[in-house]
């Protein structure tokens, strides 16, 4: 399970709020001031243009940050997406998020923080108007069948680096992935970034400490509630077959014509 790329969280805060700033806009592309802001105990770090929030986080957790450190971002010049890609932004288009995370869970379990924060994603969208948000196997989130955010852990030192990337509006999609990607904007939702931004701490500060405090199993249960995945037929790295179910270890259960098959790690094709 330690190979599954899932994700990260936050503990809860004692009166279940989340500062954010008094508008949506933040420092001009290319800025490099940053403004902290108390959230969870921790800051969060407005920057206008970095090479990645990932980086940056990463950079702070090894530095001592504190648990719920988030970075923020304008545009990002090397962002990054799951198994090595590069996520595409144009500045102001996206919410560009890093958490800095130190768990209370055993280290085989870190991955499924990913799961909840893809459960955590999906339910502040709804909650800015965003329609019928579902997840996909591991934690892109996806309207009408096109992704408008996706989730990315790594680990680094005794840390979890938690990134979070959404598509608000069309810009930050390049014309050649029109077909597969949406955004807030075509999918029903408002625009205001810091609105979201605090959803998703708020959704997110729920579940992780759901899981910390009650294991997996509310977590797999609202994943499956909002699977898009299951029941589809699906090939995952050589394996086809039709998608069953989330394992408790936050494995994809795929029934093939060989017999039950789990799925670790791997990108999920439908057809």
């Amino acid at each position: 399970m330690a190979r599954v790329t899932l994700g990260g969280g936050l503990r809860p805060p004692s009166d279940g709020r989340h500062p954010t700033s008094s508008g949506s806009s933040l420092p001009p592309p290319g800025s490099r001031s940053a403004r902290a802001e108390p959230a969870l105990g921790a800051p969060i770090i407005r920057l206008g243009a970095v090479d990645s929030t990932q980086t940056h986080a990463a950079t702070r957790a090894a530095n001592g940050a504190a648990d719920g450190t988030a970075v923020v971002a304008e545009t990002q010049t090397a962002g990054k997406g799951r198994r090595g890609r590069v996520w595409h932004d144009i500045p102001g288009a996206s919410l560009l998020m890093s958490l800095v995370v130190r768990s209370s869970l055993p280290v085989a379990q870190l991955p499924l923080l990913s799961i909840a924060a893809g459960v955590a994603v999906a339910e502040a969208l709804s909650a800015i108007g965003v329609r019928e948000p579902r997840l996909k196997w591991p934690n892109d989130v996806l309207v009408d069948g096109r992704k408008i955010a996706g989730v990315l852990l790594e680990r680094h030192g005794d840390a979890v680096i938690l990134g979070i990337g959404v598509n608000l509006d069309a810009r930050a999609i390049p014309a050649e992935l029109r077909a597969q990607a949406t955004c807030v904007a075509e999918a029903g939702g408002g625009p205001d970034r810091d609105a979201l931004l605090a959803g998703v701490l708020d959704a997110f500060a729920r579940w992780r400490g759901r899981l910390e405090g009650e294991g997996f199993e509310p977590v797999r249960e609202r994943w499956t509630s909002l699977a898009d995945t299951l029941g589809k037929r699906v090939s995952v790295d050589g394996i086809v077959g039709i998608a069953e179910a989330l394992d408790v270890d936050g494995a994809l259960l795929v029934a093939t014509e060989r017999g039950p098959s789990r799925v670790l790690a791997g990108d999920v094709v439908a057809g």
